[in-house]
C-alpha cells in the first residue's frame, strides 16, 4: 500500500488503518466485537521514577520535555514498538486459513485484534504528542511490511524476529510463547516511562499481552500432551524463536539504552526489585545484557516446565545457548552451536541445516496437521470478549 496523502487528524490515520488491514488481508468477523480504540490508564505515580530526571514531575506534553534531543528519542521508542505490533498481525494473517480447533481461531483472532490495537496506540501517541513528525511517522507504521510475509515488500519491519515467516500453528505457539514474551519486558520496561502518554499506554497493553505469552505457553503444552509432534521436530521452533527474540533486546553494550534510562524513559525490567535491593549504581551501558539474561533466565524454567509433559522415552526440550543464530550483540553472526560450542563456517552451515526448521520439517508437520488430533482441544471461554470490560474498565480513550 502506498500512503501519500498527509495525515493531519486521528480520523485521517483511522482511514489508513482500514486501507491497511484490506491491503494485508486481514478479515476477521469477530472484530465487529472488538472495540478498537486507544486506551490510557492513570498511573499511580506523577513522578519520574528512576534516570537523572527522578522525582520530578512526568512529562504530559512533548514540549515539555527538556530537549529535542530528548524527544527524537522518545519518538523513535514509540515508533519501533508501533512498528512491531503492526508487524506480527502481518506475520500471522494466513494461520485463520487452516485452523485446528475453535478455541486456537480465538487465541489467534483475539491475539491479532490486540496487536493491532497496540499499533493503534502506539500510533495514537505519535499522532497527539509529536506534531507533524509523529504524524508522518504514525503513517509510516502502516507503510513497512513483515517481508516474511510480504517476500516482494522492499520496506521491510524494522527488527528482525518481525521479518521472519510465521508458517503454520508451531510458528505461531513458539512465537507467541517467546517473541510475545520479550513484549512483556519491553512494555514492562516502558511503564514507568517519564513520558506520561507512553506510561499510561503501557498497563492497558501489558494487561492484553499477558494472554498473548500465556497462550503460547499453554499453546506448546497441549502440543506436547497430544504426542503427535516429536520432541526432536519441536525442538527447531524452539531453536528458531528464542534465537530471534534474544535479539529483540539490542546491543549489549548499547549507549541508545544507557541515555533512555538517563532521561527516564525505559527502565530495568526488574527495576523495582533492584532499587529495592539498593542496586542503583550500575553499568547503564549493560542494561540490554542484563533485561537479556533475564528474559533468558525466565524462558528456561518455562522450558524446563514444558519438559514434564514430554512422556517417558522422547528427548527433553531445551534452550538454545545464548551465543547460537546472533545477529545483535557481542555474539553477532558468530559460528556458534545449540550447545554453545564455536564451529567452522562450513560446519556451521551445516548444522543450522540439522537444528532449525527446513522445507522437510515443513512438509512433515503439514503431513501431522492433517489430524488434528496433533495438539489437545481446549474450551473458548462462555463469554470470549467479556475480559475487554475489564480492559476497558478505569482506562480512557484520550491521553
Amino acid at each position: 500500500m502506498q500512503v501519500r496523502k498527509t495525515i493531519n487528524t486521528w480520523d485521517d490515520w483511522t482511514d489508513y488503518f482500514e486501507e491497511w488491514r484490506k491491503d494485508i488481508g486481514v478479515e476477521i468477523p469477530e472484530a465487529t466485537n472488538f472495540f478498537m480504540t486507544p486506551l490510557y490508564d492513570d498511573k499511580p505515580s506523577k513522578e519520574v521514577e528512576f534516570g537523572d530526571f527522578k522525582g520530578q514531575h512526568k512529562w504530559d506534553r512533548i514540549n515539555q520535555v527538556p530537549n529535542q534531543t530528548m524527544r527524537d528519542a522518545l519518538l523513535q521508542l514509540v515508533f519501533v514498538q508501533g512498528d512491531t505490533e503492526f508487524a506480527s498481525t502481518e506475520q500471522q494473517r494466513r494461520l485463520l486459513e487452516n485452523v485446528p480447533h475453535d478455541y486456537d481461531r480465538y487465541a489467534a483472532v483475539r491475539i491479532m485484534l490486540e496487536e493491532m490495537r497496540h499499533g493503534m496506540q502506539m500510533a495514537n501517541v505519535l499522532v497527539s504528542h509529536f506534531g507533524s513528525s509523529g504524524k508522518l511517522e504514525a503513517r509510516k507504521l502502516l507503510e513497512r511490511r513483515a517481508s516474511g510475509a510480504f517476500p516482494e515488500e522492499k520496506n521491510p519491519r524494522l527488527l528482525g524476529a518481525f521479518n521472519e515467516a510465521v508458517d503454520n500453528w508451531i510458528d505461531f505457539y513458539t512465537y507467541t510463547c517467546f517473541v510475545d514474551r520479550d513484549g512483556k519486558y519491553q512494555l514492562k520496561m516502558l511503564s514507568p516511562c517519564g513520558f506520561a502518554p507512553l506510561a499510561r499506554s503501557a498497563g492497558p497493553m501489558l494487561k492484553e499481552e499477558a494472554f498473548h505469552l500465556g497462550s503460547g505457553n499453554d499453546g506448546l503444552g497441549r502440543i506436547i500432551k497430544a504426542g503427535r509432534v516429536p520432541t526432536p521436530l519441536l525442538q527447531k521452533w524452539f531453536n528458531k524463536w528464542i534465537s530471534v527474540a534474544t535479539d529483540l533486546f539490542g546491543k549489549d553494550e548499547s549507549s541508545t539504552a544507557e541515555w533512555a534510562y538517563v532521561w527516564g524513559f525505559k527502565s530495568r525490567f526488574d527495576e523495582d526489585e533492584q532499587r529495592k535491593a539498593g542496586n542503583v549504581d550500575f553499568n547503564r551501558k549493560e542494561l540490554n545484557h542484563h533485561n537479556r539474561d533475564l528474559y533468558h533466565a525466565e524462558v528456561t524454567d518455562i522450558v524446563n516446565r514444558l519438559n514434564n509433559f514430554v512422556p517417558e522415552g522422547q528427548p527433553k526440550l531445551y534452550v538454545p545457548d545464548i551465543k547460537f543464530h546472533r545477529a545483535i550483540g557481542r555474539w553477532a553472526n558468530q559460528p556458534y552451536s545449540v550447545t554453545g560450542e564455536l564451529l567452522s563456517e562450513e560446519a556451521y552451515r551445516k548444522h543450522l541445516q540439522e537444528v532449525m526448521p527446513t522445507e522437510a520439517d515443513l512438509a512433515t508437520v503439514t503431513n501431522i496437521f492433517k489430524d488434528k488430533s496433533w495438539i489437545e482441544e481446549k474450551k473458548i471461554p462462555a463469554d470470549p470478549w467479556a475480559y475487554q470490560k475489564a480492559t476497558h474498565a478505569g482506562a480512557k480513550n484520550t491521553a
